[in-house]
């Protein structure tokens, strides 16, 4: 083991860190939930599929990239109908990411990417890294994988709806794991959708809005799964970690320019916001 091979963070020692820091390898905190994806799903899929995708990123870029555990949970209580699902409060969801990005900058990394799983952490995570370079010296972005991963899908997809244990994620899952999914237990289900807005926030509507799960669904599942396949899931998996290899070279090559004060006058530069 070295740090020059390891790219899980938690497998260095405290001297390894010392050489991954001067290497300058950029910090990936992945990000997920524990809660309901249907009856054929595990509570495990929005951390477990965004973890594999990091980690195989890591697997082939070991020399750019360190891995962190990920935080398993998120903003889930629309889901708490549905029995298993935890749910962290955003404000402590954000500092809680906010107090791993401060410290991963205080040994001294530059460039730290999230990379979240669960759609209802995406604003969350943006906010953590706008935080993260607002309070330290390093560069902090959040990405949400699946955003990576959708201009290869679409080629492959035969259902409208990418939205929560779909054809999308179940594809993931099977290729990565089929033996924890549970096909015959699939089924299609739909949100409410107006013209302006639906219960799930999808991204065709241009109104936010999130209702209780336990109002429109009872299945807990937005979209098809029933048309997932493992082979659809390979197309996914290879798109999310390629795209995430070239997030990561151009992150590593972003610039940390000297800021520019344009006031004439002393600030008050002891102001702790």
């Amino acid at each position: 083991m070295s740090a020059e091979t390891e790219y899980r963070y938690n497998r260095l020692t405290w001297a390894e860190m010392n050489r991954a820091i001067a290497m300058q390898k950029v910090v990936i905190l992945p990000t997920g939930s524990t809660e309901q994806h249907g009856l054929h799903l595990p509570l495990d899929v929005d951390v477990f599929l965004t973890e594999s995708v990091c980690l195989e990123a890591g697997r082939r870029a070991p020399d750019r990239l360190l891995v962190l555990p990920p935080v398993p949970y998120g903003l889930n209580l629309h889901h708490i109908d549905f029995p298993g699902t935890i749910h962290i409060e955003p404000e402590t969801f954000i500092a809680f990411c906010l107090n791993i990005t401060k410290s991963v900058a205080y040994h001294g990394f530059k460039k730290i990417l999230i990379v979240n799983g669960h759609g209802s952490n995406a604003p969350l995570v943006e906010l953590a890294a706008r935080k993260t370079v607002l309070a330290t010296a390093s560069l902090c972005a959040a990405v949400n994988y699946i955003s990576l991963a959708t201009e290869a899908f679409n080629e492959v997809k035969d259902t409208p709806v990418t939205a929560h244990a779909d054809e999308f994620e179940t594809s993931l899952y099977l290729y990565l794991a089929p033996e924890r999914v549970q096909m015959d237990k699939a089924g299609k289900d739909d949100d409410v959708m107006g013209e302006y807005m639906s219960s799930d926030s999808t991204g065709d509507h241009p109104v936010r809005f999130a209702d209780f799960w336990g109002r429109w669904t009872k299945s807990g599942v937005h979209g098809d799964p029933t048309a997932a396949t493992a082979e659809k899931g390979r197309v996914i998996f290879e798109a999310a970690v390629s795209g995430l290899l070239g997030v990561l070279d151009e992150w590593r090559a972003w610039p940390i320019a000297e800021r520019s004060d344009q006031h004439t006058r002393p600030v008050q530069s002891d102001i702790q916001w």
